[in-house]
C-alpha cells in the first residue's frame, strides 16, 4: 500500500516480513511516478501499488534488489522527513503503518496531527549510553554505507522500549544482550517527523548494563549532512566520490542510530572498510589494519568521552604533509592528489595554534593526533570534530601565486577558531543548543586572541571591530533578532542560531567583560572552567561562576543582561562642566536601540561597563564605571567639556551604540579629520552613526558629510567601514534616480586613498595596506570610474594572454570591473577561466564576480550557470548573491529563486545555505509592496529552518521603505548640490 503526499519530498517506508527500509524520494527523481499517481486518485490516498510500476520498481532500487525480486508486492508507507516543504496549505499527518499492515518493524506514529503544531522532546532519560562500537562500510559506486553499531548502554528503571534518534536508515536486525541474557525486538517504530526510533521489546528490560546490537543501511547522500558523498576530479581527470560525515547538530541520525544530543556523550571505538586505493580517516589514530580481497579495514583508537556531533569520517584520495607541535603533538593537513604543499601554511599554523591554547588554557590537548582536511563539498566553511577537522577547500589551501592575503589571513583565523573548539566545545561542551554560543561565541573570541599572538601584523583586533562587532550590531538591532542565549527544540531551529548572534555577538560581549575583569583574571577564570568541567557538559551559568571566583567580581549579575535579553542598549550622553571646575559630568541615558527608531515598551536594562577617553590622551581611559540603572553619571577629572572632547567607549569594546548630544559630536569631528582619535575611536563614532540614521534619528545628509572628513583616511579598518555604509546606501539609491550621482559622490570620496595606494604593493607596505588596496579596488570596481577600467582591462588582457598575472590581492576586483565595462566576450572569457582554474578558490573568485555583469541576459545565465553541474552546490548560493546584489540583478534574482524554490529547498534541506540564499535575494528591497510579496510566498511556499530569517529580511525590507521615504529628497537635493 502507499500512503501519497503531494510534497517535495517523502521518504518511504517499505516492508516485507522481517525488514524495513526508508527510499528518499525527492522531485528530480520521483514526478514522473507521483504525478501519474495523484493525477489519478488525488493527494492522500491509499494505493495499492504493484512492483510491475516501473517508475516504482527504478526508485526502490536498493542492494535488497537480490531478495525483494522473489516478491510480487510490498507495503508501502509515505512520512515526512526532517525537511517539509508543502503546498500552500496543505495539512501533514503522520501515520502508524501497524494499521496498515501486521509486520514485526512498523513505521510513523499513529494519529494524524497538525505536524507544525508537534512539540518536540528530547529523548527519555530512561537509558543512557556509555560506549559506541561502530563500523562503517561505504560502497562509493552504489552510493551507500552498511554499518553495524554495538551499544553499550545504562537502563536506569525498568523499561519495555528505548527510544534513540535515527533518520533516513534502514535498521535491518535489532537485538539486546543483558545479564538476563539476549533477545530481539518486537517492533521497531520510525519517527520521520521526530527523528526517533522506539525499540520495543516482549520482555522488561530491568536497571542494569546491556549491548544494544543494531544492524543497518544507509544513503550517501549529497545533501552535506550526515554521511554524504563527495565528488572530486582524480589527478587523471576522471570524476570519484568519497565520503565525510558533517554531523552538526544533529546529523549523526542519519548516520548510525544514536542517542544524538550534546550531553548524551560516550566513547567510541570506530572501524571503517574502504577499498585498498582510499585514505580512511577518523578521530582517533589508526590501532591496527586488515587487509582483504578488494578492501582494507581499519580500526582506530578508543576515543575520549565526547557527543555524537563530534564523530568524524572521512574515505577519499588524499596526500598529506605532517610535522610536529612544540607540545609533540602529530599534525597533519590532508589535500587533494598532487596539491600537499597548499597545505602548507596551515601546517604552520596549527603546529603554532595547538601549543598557544595549551599555555593560554593551561591545559593540554588531549588527543595524540590533529587532522586537517580540505573537503571537496562542505557546506560549512569548517567543523571542528575531534582531532579531525573538516574544512572547504578555500579555507584550507593556500597557493602563493593565487591566494590573496586576506585568505591568507581568514584561513588563520579559522584554524585558529576550530582549534579553539577542541578544548572549548569538544572538551567542554554545552549542555543543549540553547548554550550553542558557548561553542561558538567564545571560540570567535579566541580566535582573534591567537591570531593576534601568531601574526602581530595583521593588527586583527581592528578587524574584530569592523568585521565581527558591528555585523552582531547590526542584525541584533532588528526585532526579530534573538536573545545569545534562545531556547531551542526542534533541529530545524537549532540550524537558524547558527547566525551573527550566536558567533559575532557571543565574541563581543566575551571581549567586553574579557575587558572588564582583564587578561589575567580572564585566563585564570578560563582555566578553572576548563578544570572543572572537562569531559561534561555545561550552561551559560557555569562559565560565569568560574570567571566570578577567578575574578572577584559580579560576573553573572552583569553578564546574564547581555545573553538572556534580546538586543543592545543605546547610551545616550551630553556633559556639563562641573560645579568645583576641576572636570566635566558626563550625563548617561540607556534605552533599548531600535533599527526602525521605534521606542520599545518593556523594561528593558542592561549592565554597562561605560569609559571614556578625552583629548588630552586619546588612546587612554581617562574615567569608567558601570551603568546599571537607566540613568547615570560619570565624573571625567581635569578637563573642559566647552574645549575638550570626550569619547565614550573608546576602542569600541563596549555592545552598545552611543548618540551623542550634538556638542559634543561638533568637538569630535575635527580629532576624526586630523586622526587625532585612533582609528577603532574613528571606526565607531562612523558606524553609531549610520545606526542612528538609518533608525531615523539623524539625517543620511549629516552621515555623507560626515564622510567627506575621511578624504585623508589611511586605516584599512576604518575604510572597511566606510565602504559598509557606502554599499549600504547605494542599495537604497538603487531605488531611485540618483544612482549615478552617488557614484560620483563615492569616486570623490576614494580618490585620494586610490592614489595612495596605486595598483602594486610597496616594499615597506603593511599587512593591513595590501587589504586596503584590495577594498578600495573593489568598492571602485563598482563606480564605474575611468581610470580604474582602463587600468583593469589592460591588466585583465595580459592575464588572459602572455601575463603577467594580476596579483591575487586584485584579482576580483579586475574581473569585476571588467565584466561591468564588457558585455559577452568578457563573460565568455571569465568561464573560461573558471573551466580551466585548478583550484577552487580562483573558480569561487571568478563565478562570485558574475553578477557584476550589467547586462540582464548575461545576468539570466549567470543564474543558469549557477545551478548547472558547473557549480558545486556549496557555491550556488554566493553566485546567485552576486546578482541579487546589483541593481539589475535584483528582481531576476528573486524572481529565479521564486520559479526553482522546491530545488533550492530539497538542494540545501534547511540550512545555512539557504537561509544566506533567501536573506541575500530579498532584503536589497526597499518597499511595502515587496515585503508583503516576500512575507506572503514564504507563508505559501514553506523552507524549513529558514522562519527566522525570512523574518528579518521582511523587517530589513520594511527598514529600508522608511530610510528611503525619509530621506530620499534630502539626499537628492544633496548630491546635485
Amino acid at each position: 500500500m502507499l500512503l501519497f503526499r503531494c510534497s517535495r519530498q517523502v521518504s518511504i517506508t517499505v516492508k516485507h516480513k522481517s525488514h524495513c527500509f526508508c527510499v528518499n524520494f525527492h522531485r528530480k527523481n520521483s514526478s514522473s511516478v507521483f504525478s501519474s499517481i495523484s493525477n489519478v486518485f488525488g493527494c492522500n490516498r491509499l494505493v495499492e501499488v504493484p512492483l510491475a510500476l516501473a517508475p516504482l520498481r527504478s526508485a526502490l532500487r536498493s542492494p535488497l534488489s537480490t531478495e525483494r525480486s522473489r516478491f510480487q508486492h510490498y507495503s508501502v508507507a509515505v512520512s515526512v522527513g526532517r525537511n517539509k516543504a508543502y503546498s500552500r496549505k496543505q495539512p501533514r499527518y503522520r501515520y502508524s503503518c501497524s494499521e496498515l499492515t501486521q509486520s514485526r518493524y512498523t513505521s510513523a506514529s499513529g494519529k494524524s496531527e497538525m505536524c507544525d503544531k508537534k512539540t518536540f522532546q528530547r529523548l527519555p532519560t530512561s537509558v543512557r549510553p556509555k560506549h559506541y562500537d561502530l563500523t562503517l562500510v561505504p560502497d562509493l559506486k552504489k552510493l551507500i554505507f552498511q554499518g553495524d553499531v554495538s551499544i553499550e548502554i545504562e537502563v536506569k528503571e525498568p523499561i519495555t522500549e528505548i527510544v534513540l534518534n535515527a533518520m533516513n536508515l534502514y535498521l535491518k536486525n535489532v537485538d539486546i544482550e543483558g545479564a538476563g541474557g539476549s533477545q530481539t525486538t518486537e517492533k521497531v517504530d520510525m519517527f520521520p517527523e521526530e527523528e526517533i526510533a522506539k525499540l520495543i521489546f516482549a520482555n522488561t528490560l530491568q536497571p542494569g548494563q546491556y549491548k544494544l546490537k543494531i544492524v543497518f543501511q544507509g544513503t550517501l547522500n549529497d545533501k552535506m549532512k550526515g554521511f554524504y558523498r563527495s565528488k572530486y576530479t582524480s589527478p587523471s581527470g576522471e570524476e570519484r566520490y568519497g565520503a565525510v560525515t558533517q554531523f552538526e547538530p544533529t546529523d549523526a541520525r542519519q548516520c548510525f542510530p544514536c542517542w544524538d544530543e550534546p550531553a548524551l556523550k560516550a566513547t567510541f571505538n570506530i572501524t571503517l572498510t574502504v577499498p585498498k586505493d582510499l585514505t580512511a580517516l577518523s578521530n582517533m589514530p589508526v590501532k591496527s589494519t586488515t587487509e582483504n580481497k578488494e578492501t582494507m579495514t581499519y580500526v582506530f583508537d578508543k576515543s575520549p568521552i565526547m557527543s555524537t556531533y563530534l564523530v568524524a569520517a572521512v574515505v577519499g584520495e588524499y596526500d598529506f604533509i605532517e610535522d610536529k607541535s612544540a607540545d609533540g603533538v602529530l599534525v597533519r593537513v590532508y589535500t587533494p592528489k598532487g596539491k600537499k604543499e597548499q597545505g602548507r601554511f596551515a601546517l604552520e599554523v596549527a603546529t603554532k595554534v595547538l601549543p598557544y591554547y595549551k599555555y593560554y588554557f593551561n591545559i593540554a590537548y588531549p588527543l595524540p593526533k590533529m587532522d586537517l582536511i580540505a573537503i571537496a563539498d562542505f557546506s560549512a566553511g569548517a567543523m571542528e570534530n575531534w582531532g579531525l577537522v573538516t574544512y572547504r577547500e578555500t579555507c584550507l589551501l593556500v597557493d602563493p601565486e593565487n591566494t590573496p592575503a586576506i585568505r591568507r589571513q581568514w584561513i588563520a583565523i579559522v584554524v585558529s577558531h576550530e582549534l579553539a573548539h577542541q578544548w572549548f566545545g569538544n572538551l567542554v561542551t554545552m549542555e543543549w543548543w540553547t548554550h550553542l554560543w558557548l561553542n561558538e561565541g567564545y571560540a570567535q573570541f579566541t580566535e582573534f586572541l591567537c591570531v593576534d599572538h601568531l601574526f602581530p601584523n595583521y593588527d586583527i583586533w581592528k578587524q574584530f571591530v569592523s568585521e565581527t562587532y558591528t555585523k552582531a550590531l547590526e542584525l541584533d538591532g532588528l526585532k526579530n533578532s534573538h536573545p545569545i542565549e534562545v531556547p531551542v527544540q526542534h533541529p530545524n531551529e537549532i540550524d537558524e542560531i547558527f547566525d551573527d548572534i550566536s558567533y559575532s555577538k557571543g565574541a563581543s560581549v566575551i571581549r567586553m567583560l574579557h575587558h572588564y575583569i582583564g587578561e589575567e583574571d580572564f585566563r585564570k577564570g578560563m582555566n578553572l572552567y576548563l578544570t572543572r568541567h572537562q569531559y561534561k557538559n555545561t550552561f551559560t551559568e557555569d562559565l560565569w561562576a568560574a570567571l566570578q571566583d577567578a575574578s572577584q567580581k559580579p560576573v553573572g549579575e552583569v553578564m546574564s543582561t547581555w545573553t538572556k535579553q534580546m538586543g543592545f542598549p543605546e547610551v545616550k550622553v551630553s556633559i556639563t562642566k562641573s560645579k568645583d571646575g576641576k572636570g566635566a559630568t558626563l550625563h548617561m541615558n540607556q534605552s533599548k536601540f531600535s533599527s526602525d527608531g521605534s521606542v520599545h515598551e518593556g523594561n528593558y536594562l542592561w549592565m554597562i561597563p561605560i569609559s571614556v577617553s578625552t583629548s588630552k590622551n586619546p588612546s587612554k581611559e581617562a574615567a569608567s564605571t558601570v551603568l546599571k540603572a537607566k540613568e547615570g553619571e560619570l565624573f571625567i577629572p581635569d578637563i573642559d567639556p566647552e574645549t575638550d572632547w570626550v569619547k565614550v567607549n573608546p576602542g569600541t569594546i563596549g555592545y552598545y551604540r552611543t548618540h551623542y548630544s550634538q556638542d559634543m559630536l561638533e568637538r569630535l569631528t575635527p580629532a576624526l579629520k586630523n586622526q587625532t582619535l585612533p582609528p577603532l575611536d574613528r571606526l565607531g563614532i562612523i558606524d553609531d552613526m549610520f545606526a542612528l540614521v538609518q533608525a531615523g534619528h539623524a539625517s543620511t545628509v549629516q552621515i555623507l558629510k560626515l564622510l567627506q572628513a575621511f578624504e585623508d583616511e589611511t586605516d584599512y579598518t576604518v575604510w572597511s567601514s566606510i565602504c559598509g555604509i557606502l554599499s549600504r546606501v547605494s542599495v537604497l539609491l538603487s531605488h531611485t534616480d540618483c544612482e549615478e550621482a552617488f557614484q560620483v559622490y563615492q569616486r570623490n570620496l576614494l580618490r585620494k586613498i586610490s592614489k595612495r595606494l596605486g595598483w602594486d604593493p610597496q616594499p615597506d607596505e603593511t599587512h593591513l595596506d595590501t587589504l586596503l588596496r584590495g577594498l578600495i579596488a573593489g568598492r571602485l570596481a563598482w563606480l564605474d570610474d575611468e581610470e580604474t577600467t582602463a587600468e583593469a582591462k589592460k591588466r585583465f588582457a595580459a592575464h588572459v594572454s602572455s601575463g603577467p598575472k594580476i596579483s591575487a590581492d586584485l584579482r576580483s576586483a579586475c574581473y569585476r570591473t571588467v565584466l561591468r565595462a564588457g558585455g559577452e566576450r568578457e563573460f565568455t572569457t571569465l568561464l573560461k577561466l573558471y573551466r580551466e582554474a585548478d583550484m577552487h578558490e580562483e573558480k569561487d573568485r571568478i563565478s562570485r564576480s558574475l553578477g557584476a555583469a550589467k547586462d540582464s541576459n548575461l545576468l539570466a545565465k549567470v543564474l543558469d550557470f549557477a545551478m548547472s553541474n558547473e557549480v558545486r552546490s556549496q557555491d550556488t548560493v554566493f553566485v546567485i548573491m552576486s546578482v541579487a546584489i546589483t541593481r539589475v540583478g535584483r528582481d531576476l534574482a528573486w524572481n529565479f529563486y521564486k520559479d526553482n524554490w522546491r530545488k533550492f529547498v530539497d538542494r540545501y534541506d534547511g540550512g545555512g545555505l539557504l537561509t544566506r540564499l533567501i536573506k541575500f535575494t530579498t532584503e536589497n528591497y526597499a518597499s511595502e509592496k515587496m515585503a508583503h510579496e516576500v512575507e506572503t510566498f514564504f507563508k505559501e511556499h514553506k523552507a524549513p529552518g529558514t522562519e527566522r530569517s525570512v523574518q528579518q529580511a521582511v523587517e530589513t525590507i520594511r527598514l529600508n521603505a522608511l530610510w528611503l521615504n525619509r530621506d530620499s529628497d534630502a539626499i537628492k537635493n544633496y548630491l546635485s548640490s
